[in-house]
């Protein structure tokens, strides 16, 4: 249940969180054409509170919207500072926020015409979103039956609303068989990402991901990538097997609400020693540092509100 916040931010204003509706002919909820990002916000060390890449966040949702021919009726720079008011508003110190583009009523049928583009920003509290025991000890995992989409199926590089039913699908699957999070494999049976997350393994010292072919371009993905160049670990994007995360010294997951979130155990497989790695452990010490601006390295990723 996610607890009420004083206000949404909905097509330029500040409305109170109850009156903050839509039309049931909203065409988006019958179609599923709409793109949303998710960003968190983080009180510091400091006590001051900031957005944790909130530039690359808004790109990422223009990228996704000229992707699917939304044209967003504010510029970036508007979104972001929506982003910051809505905060500041809320007066909340953490929060994960929700940007979100839609079409409105108007038009049925699947070409929605002249319907207007709507958008949203809602902020939330929300805590670790696969558990404070799996960031600190690791959760299971289970192959899906589900395939993660073909890139001429979906648009895979973009975060859309209905790509979404595809990790759903896969979620319910695991979770009602006992398991924490879905891995999905790509069309050609390599491994392509969790139902929310991008996917790491660790072997003999070498961080691997797979490719940007069919998954999403994480924004936490990319602070890996960043993270591990600075403390000098080596980093491939490579075609990955599912037996080879069987046999891996350790596995995890990246996404902005499962942060950075170890995985002990895959496919009825212990992962490693069945803990979380060294190497994840300080690749979770760095990022939370940085979200917490405790390493003025990072301090570019931080928007203070």
């Amino acid at each position: 249940m996610v607890d009420k916040a004083k206000y949404i931010w909905l097509d330029g204003k500040l409305v109170p969180w109850d009156q903050a509706q839509v039309h049931i002919l909203t065409h988006t909820l019958h179609y599923g054409l709409g793109v949303f990002e998710g960003i968190r916000a983080y009180q510091g060390h400091d006590g001051r509170t900031a957005i944790f890449r909130l530039p690359e966040h808004i790109r990422r949702l223009f990228d996704s919207a000229h992707i699917m021919q939304l044209e967003i009726p504010f510029a970036p720079a508007a979104i972001q500072q929506a982003c910051i008011d809505t905060m500041r508003q809320n007066e909340q110190k953490e929060a994960y926020l929700r940007p979100l583009v839609f079409i409105g009523d108007g038009a049925m049928g699947l070409h929605p015409q002249n319907n207007p583009i709507r958008v949203a920003i809602i902020t939330w509290v929300w805590g670790a979103y696969l558990g404070d025991e799996g960031l600190q000890k690791g959760i299971r995992l289970k192959t899906s039956s589900h395939t993660r989409h073909h890139v001429n199926v979906m648009m895979t590089s973009a975060k859309v609303v209905g790509n979404y039913v595809n990790s759903i699908l896969a979620k319910r699957e695991v979770t009602r068989a006992g398991y924490d999070e879905a891995l999905l494999l790509d069309p050609t049976g390599y491994v392509a990402e969790a139902s929310g997350e991008n996917v790491f393994l660790v072997k003999d010292g070498v961080i691997k991901t797979p490719p940007l072919t069919t998954i999403l371009p994480g924004i936490t993905r990319d602070c890996i990538f960043t993270i591990a160049g600075d403390l000098g670990l080596p980093i491939q994007e490579v075609s990955i097997a599912r037996d080879e995360l069987y046999i891996a010294d350790e596995v995890f997951l990246t996404g902005t609400a499962a942060e950075i979130t170890p995985v002990r155990e895959l496919d009825d497989r212990t992962i490693g020693t069945g803990s979380p790695g060294p190497v994840t452990k300080k690749l979770q010490e760095v990022y939370f540092a940085a979200v917490k601006g405790e390493n003025p390295k990072y301090a570019s990723w931080l928007t203070y509100i």
